[in-house]
């Protein structure tokens, strides 16, 4: 069905649509092959708060971006390669119902999804696509993916040393390899973590110790507290500040 649809009128013109609802700032999304699969409204986990998203599954990609006028104008638009993608199921609990992980190299986080066959439909037309390319490219499906992080709700002091306490002034910050709530004094190393960015990024110095090999292997607990860790996974967004955490 997707070869089918890949050079058809009907195709083109759906994605010419989502083109021009991004606007110029957007990046051309029209290329030979491609097919829009689905579209609709997921509830994102950002760092502050769960925000509503757009989303649009292609063939070989996930574009997401933020709702300016739900179908007609969306911006800051977000272009995840499928090849790269692994997902999870997230167990319901309380309001967070019907969610999933989206793994990637470069940013994890989690997105709900309005009913339990929404869910399933997603999670199920992504996970062919990616089975797809991995087949098509002769690929092996990603192994490394960036940790998802801890909300800040999730953390009143640094989860590193235990002791200082988030204020106003004493900001969280996340560490982008394990993704824990930590205070500057715990997070003032960099280091160069290229599947995320070209410049070194913050980590904490438990990761940054393993990283640099400073710190033997069993130095390192991954564990999170909490049971409900997977429930509230998110990554840095677009809005929010994740420049200086």
């Amino acid at each position: 069905m997707v070869d089918r649809l890949a050079n058809s009128e009907a195709n083109s013109k759906r994605i010419g649509l989502v083109e021009s609802c991004f606007g110029a700032a957007g990046q051309p999304l029209a290329i030979p092959g491609r097919v829009l699969i689905g579209e609709g409204v997921l509830t994102k986990l950002c760092r502050k708060k769960p925000k509503a998203r757009q989303f649009f599954l292609f063939n070989d990609i996930m574009v997401y971006g933020n709702i300016v006028i739900q179908k007609k104008k969306y911006n800051k638009q977000h272009i995840i390669p499928l090849e790269g993608v692994t997902i999870d199921t997230v167990p319901d609990e309380g309001e967070l119902r019907n969610g999933w992980l989206i793994k990637t190299p470069t940013k994890s986080f989690a997105v709900y999804a309005a009913t339990a066959t929404e869910k399933s439909e997603w999670m199920n037309h992504i996970g062919k696509c990616v089975r797809e390319l991995l087949q098509k490219s002769g690929k092996s499906p990603t192994g490394e993916h960036a940790a998802v992080w801890v909300p800040d709700s999730e953390a009143t002091v640094c989860m590193r040393c235990k002791k200082v306490k988030f204020t106003p002034v004493s900001r969280r910050h996340h560490c982008r390899k394990c993704g824990y709530v930590v205070c500057g004094p715990c997070s003032e190393k960099k280091f160069l973590l290229p599947s995320q960015s070209s410049k070194p990024v913050r980590v904490c110095e438990h990761c940054y110790g393993m990283l640099s090999g400073s710190l033997g292997p069993r130095s390192e607990s991954m564990s999170r507290p909490g049971a409900n860790f997977n429930n509230n996974t998110l990554s840095d967004d677009d809005d929010d500040d994740d420049s200086s955490d």
